[in-house]
């Protein structure tokens, strides 16, 4: 059997401050609430010719190029069966049965999931660093990892197949 060798990046400033609110059982909608998230990812694959299997300073950053987008915003659902979200220029109505929500357009992040819970914010982040793991020169990196940390010690994993062309 092979040696099958990981690296995992997660750092103290890999954090985003972000508010969201997600439903349940079909007709529960929590109250809009904010989180600290943490994040994490690991990449799987051989070792390149420096005995690399990919950069850490490279995965660290386009991480962090993600999280700051998610910064101290509102994360809102695209996709939700039953939450409607429309935007404009300058601002974002949010819609749930008769639950109303209107936030400055600046404040927020559209995300297209179906719930805004930490497995999905994990798979948008997932599929977000799939272009840098794929187009790295020399890396043949197998999987993604992405781990989000919605409060401390409640973690949800997504882990991504990596397709090279």
């Amino acid at each position: 059997m092979s040696p099958v060798y990981r690296v995992r990046v997660t750092k103290d400033h890999l954090v985003f401050s972000a508010a969201h609110f997600i439903t349940f059982n079909g007709t529960i909608c929590e109250r809009l609430h904010g989180h600290n998230w943490r994040t994490a990812v690991e990449v799987v694959g051989p070792l390149d010719e420096n005995s690399y299997v990919f950069d850490f300073i490279a995965l660290r950053d386009a991480l962090q190029a993600i999280v700051a987008e998610l910064d101290h915003r509102v994360l809102l659902p695209t996709l939700h069966p039953a939450i409607h979200v429309t935007a404009t220029d300058k601002e974002v109505e949010a819609r749930f049965e008769e639950r109303r929500w209107i936030f400055p357009r600046e404040d927020c992040v559209l995300l297209p999931v179906a719930n805004t819970t930490a497995e999905l914010i994990a798979r948008w982040i997932g599929e977000r660093l799939l272009p840098t793991v794929t187009s790295y020169p020399g890396a043949a990196v197998s999987s993604l990892q992405i781990e989000v940390e919605e409060n401390f010690g409640q973690w949800a994993i997504c882990t991504l197949p990596v397709v090279t062309s």
